[in-house]
C-alpha cells in the first residue's frame, strides 16, 4: 500500500451518472463500492464533494445574482451532496462522519481540524461538507486545504476522463495523455488541473496531485496500491 491517509475530492456533476441533474443513487452505490475496497486495507480517507450538480455559485452571479448569496447556497448543495454519500457508505457498512463549515448541528459536526483527525486514526471516513465555509473558494480549494490540515500523503481527484491531457480529450481526438508533469509544467502549458488557489496551496505544501477516472471499477484500489492510474501531479 502506497498512501496511507488520503483526500479524495469528487465533483458534484460526478453524482449525476447519465442524468441532467440531481444524483443517481446507482452511481453513489459504485463509489461506495470503490471506497469500501480501500477502507478494508486500512486507508485513512477523507472526503470532499462539490455541488455542481444542484446548484453552482458562478452560474448564479452570471444570472445576476450576488457572487456571495450564490455561494453560500452553493456549500449548502455540496451538504445535500455529502448526506447522500454518507448514506450510501453507511448502507456499504463504512464508518463515516460529515463535518461542515458551515455549523448545521442537526446533521453534521462542525469542522474542527483535531477531531477530524481523530475520526480518521479511528478508520472511519470523514466526509468534509460545505467548502471551506467561505465564499469566493471553490471545492477544489477546500480539498487542497483539508488535505494539508490533515497531512494527506495525496490528493486524488476522481473525473470522468482517465487524467490530465495537452488538450480537452473529449473535444480534441489528437490529445496526448500525461502520465506525470511538474506543477511548473502544469502552470506554463495552461492546463486546468485545479483552480489555480486550489492548484498553488498543493504546489507550495509539495502534495501531490493523482487525476484519475473514477468510472472504472478499481482504479481507486491500484492507486492505493501505487498502480501507474490516471496522471500524477508532483
Amino acid at each position: 500500500m502506497k498512501y496511507k491517509r488520503v483526500l479524495l475530492k469528487l465533483s458534484g456533476e460526478s453524482l449525476m451518472g447519465d442524468k441532467q441533474f440531481g444524483i443517481d443513487n446507482a452511481r453513489l452505490t459504485k463509489y461506495a463500492e470503490q471506497i469500501k475496497e480501500i477502507t478494508d486495507l486500512g486507508v485513512e480517507l477523507g472526503i470532499v464533494i462539490g455541488g455542481g450538480n444542484i446548484f453552482r455559485g458562478v452560474q448564479a452571479e452570471e444570472g445576476g445574482m450576488d457572487r456571495t448569496h450564490g455561494d453560500y447556497m452553493g456549500m449548502l448543495a455540496t451538504m445535500i451532496n455529502a448526506m447522500a454519500l454518507q448514506s450510501a457508505l453507511e448502507t456499504a457498512g463504512i464508518d463515516s462522519r460529515l463535518l461542515s463549515a458551515i455549523e448545521m448541528k442537526e446533521i453534521a459536526e462542525p469542522y474542527v481540524r483535531r477531531r477530524a483527525v481523530r475520526h480518521l486514526e479511528k478508520g472511519r471516513v470523514v466526509i468534509f461538507g460545505a467548502g471551506t465555509g467561505n465564499p469566493y473558494f471553490t471545492t477544489d480549494s477546500a480539498a487542497s486545504l483539508r488535505a494539508i490540515e490533515i497531512n494527506a500523503d495525496v490528493i486524488i481527484k476522481g473525473t470522468r476522463v482517465d487524467g490530465i491531457y495537452t488538450k480537452d480529450p473529449e473535444k480534441d481526438p489528437t490529445a496526448e495523455k500525461y502520465d506525470s508533469i511538474s506543477f511548473d509544467d502544469v502552470y506554463s502549458n495552461g492546463l486546468n488541473v485545479m483552480d489555480m488557489t486550489a492548484f498553488t496551496l498543493c504546489k507550495e505544501n509539495d502534495l501531490p496531485i493523482i487525476v484519475f477516472n473514477i468510472n472504472i471499477e478499481g482504479n481507486l484500489k491500484r492507486i492505493i496500491m501505487g498502480e501507474p492510474v490516471g496522471t500524477i501531479v508532483a
